[in-house]
């Protein structure tokens, strides 16, 4: 799991005047909670603090958050005109985001589309699914596929069409495939390391400034089932 170190330059995926995005670890906090743990925003604030050898405060804007179990690309704003652009730009569904998730339970249906009713409990921090809709839900869309398969694991590839609270980990779940370490939604083991096999893989996005398309990928973790499911896609 994560620890707490200095940001490794390596993780930066890519970087200009506005935009910073990199590729988190699962364990990694985006933005502060109540927990206290230091999040990434201010590990990446120091970080580049001291490559810029920048006086005082730096400005870093957080544009969307992955859960802290969750690996994978993350976009931060260096501008205020970039944060303001990309909050309109999430808000408007304009950035494509995809997500892997490795299950167990291979899912009736090799590709499709679920739509479920999710509701948020507060006090547990964990949303569930009803197939109907009702008081306080909310409708979400994800469009998934079977991509690769290996021993036990089914690799997916999610197309998130809404942003809900846990919205891959419910739905997935609620088709009988939960993704593998999540316990909170119906996996029966936890990793040893307290992630859940989920990755933000790729994102696709017109620079909020400079117009040019921006189609970015980020690898993995580097564990065994994250490894052989990578040694079948580059082959």
């Amino acid at each position: 799991m994560y620890s707490e170190d200095a940001f490794q330059s390596e993780r930066v995926l890519y970087e200009d005047n506005h935009l910073l995005i990199i590729n988190k670890k699962a364990g990694e906090l985006v933005q502060g909670d109540k927990t206290g743990d230091k999040p990434l925003s201010e590990l990446l604030k120091t970080f580049l603090k001291q490559k810029y050898e920048k006086p005082g405060e730096v400005f870093l804007g957080v544009t969307h958050r992955i859960d802290r179990p969750v690996s994978g690309l993350v976009i931060f704003a260096k501008t205020s005109k970039a944060l303001e652009r990309l909050n309109e730009m999430f808000r408007e569904k304009k950035i494509q985001k995809t997500y892997w998730a490795v299950v167990q339970n291979k899912p009736t249906k090799e590709e499709g589309v679920l739509v479920d009713f999710l509701t948020k409990n507060e006090v547990t921090n964990k949303s569930y699914a009803r197939k109907e809709e009702s008081k306080n839900t909310l409708r979400s869309e994800l469009e998934y596929k079977l991509t690769l398969q290996i021993d036990r694991y089914y690799l997916l590839e999610i197309n998130p069409l809404t942003g809900r609270h846990h919205q891959i980990r419910v739905q997935l779940s609620n088709m009988g495939s939960p993704i593998k370490g999540d316990v909170k939604y119906g996996f029966k083991r936890p990793n040893s390391d307290g992630s859940i096999h989920l990755h933000a893989r790729s994102i696709e996005f017109m620079h909020p400034v400079k117009n040019e398309l921006l189609t970015i990928s980020a690898d993995p973790p580097n564990d065994p089932v994250w490894n052989a499911f990578m040694k079948i896609y580059k082959a």
